[in-house]
């Protein structure tokens, strides 16, 4: 198990498939992997927990995983 805190460039271009930072950000996240991003000298950074998070399933971006558990009152007998 690897113990940084960020992926390393090899371990991203090994997801991605990807030299280019401009398509490994693409692809990550196109992935998921929504808190990816570029730093000022141009690599891409993703935390590692973010990266087995989404990998875990744990975290989503997605509208459907964020449902309301509000409960609407059936009013159909008025």
């Amino acid at each position: 198990m690897n113990s940084s805190v960020v992926l390393s460039p090899e371990e991203i271009q090994s997801i991605t498939g990807y030299t280019s930072a401009t398509k490994q950000l693409q692809v990550l996240h196109d992935r998921g992997f929504v808190r990816a991003y570029r730093a000022r000298e141009g690599k891409i950074i993703l935390e590692r927990r973010h990266f087995e998070s989404v990998c875990d399933g744990v975290f989503s971006n997605n509208a459907n995983s964020q449902k309301s558990t509000k409960q609407v009152p059936n009013l159909s007998i008025f």
